[in-house]
């Protein structure tokens, strides 16, 4: 169980400060996921981002690094299957709170099952990350054993304008990334050494396919569509969907 000592404040401010002089905006997210792991002696962190109009869901970033580019799906299946958090950041909340509060029959639904079979975890932490507009984005912690105390909360509500200031900063950082790639027109598949068949995945990844579609699509398993899509991530440079599509996108890899 976590404390709110000094040390874990003092600890997120020193990850903020460095953050905050970071250029590279891929690798930030699962820097804090990982901080994040340890603060709360939890089993996951992530990362996700979804609009209030389209809220299809995507993840950003993500702890522990086993997770891999099936945390996507993840993000995908619980807004289908409508956890709870989804429905706490539409309404506008902005308060850390645990899914116990929130959800009186939450223990009853597929998001739970579905994290205690794959994870082990048995209780969750939502720690919105308020942007404003139709952007909702929010980080995720899952623990098994004890919920959540009060302690955790009244720590994730003081190191949640750190959490915001920084996930502005990879925002930005992205943005601009993004806009010099377009400027440049210097991306291409064969700069960087993209196959015929990452480019075909590139293709469905662009049109919205889940890592199961794209799989079906191409009578490949799940399993060879992630390794595809690590090799895609690491010769563009990008670690998550979000990042990928849009570098492909401003470059004119995909339509």
């Amino acid at each position: 169980m976590s404390h709110l000592h000094a040390r874990d404040y003092e600890r997120m401010l020193d990850l903020a400060v460095a953050v905050l002089e970071d250029k590279d905006p891929e690798s930030l997210w699962h820097l804090i996921a990982a901080h994040l792991l340890g603060a709360f002696d939890c089993s996951t962190v992530i990362f996700a981002g979804l609009q209030a109009s389209n809220p299809a869901g995507q993840a950003e970033g993500w702890a522990p690094e086993s997770l891999g580019p099936a945390v996507d799906d993840i993000v995908r299946r619980r807004v289908l299957q409508q956890h709870p958090l989804v429905s706490y950041l539409t309404a506008g909340e902005r308060s850390p709170v645990t899914m116990n509060r929130i959800a009186d029959s939450w223990r009853n639904t597929a998001c739970f099952s579905e994290a205690r079979a794959e994870y082990g975890t048995t209780q969750q932490l939502g720690l919105p990350l308020p942007t404003g507009g139709n952007l909702m984005r929010a980080v995720s912690l899952g623990r098994k054993g004890a919920d959540f105390s009060a302690h955790d909360l009244a720590f994730a509500t003081r190191i949640q304008p750190l959490l915001v200031a920084m996930d502005n900063h990879i925002r930005e950082l992205r943005r601009l990334h993004a806009a010099a790639a377009r400027t440049s027109g210097l991306l291409s598949v064969s700069d960087h050494g993209l196959t015929p068949r990452e480019q075909t995945v590139l293709n469905l990844l662009s049109e919205g396919l889940t890592t199961a579609a794209i799989g079906h699509r191409l009578t490949i398993s799940p399993h060879t569509v992630n390794r595809h899509l690590e090799k895609i991530y690491r010769k563009l440079g990008t670690n998550n969907r979000v990042a990928t599509v849009t570098l492909a996108r401003e470059a004119g890899l995909v339509r």
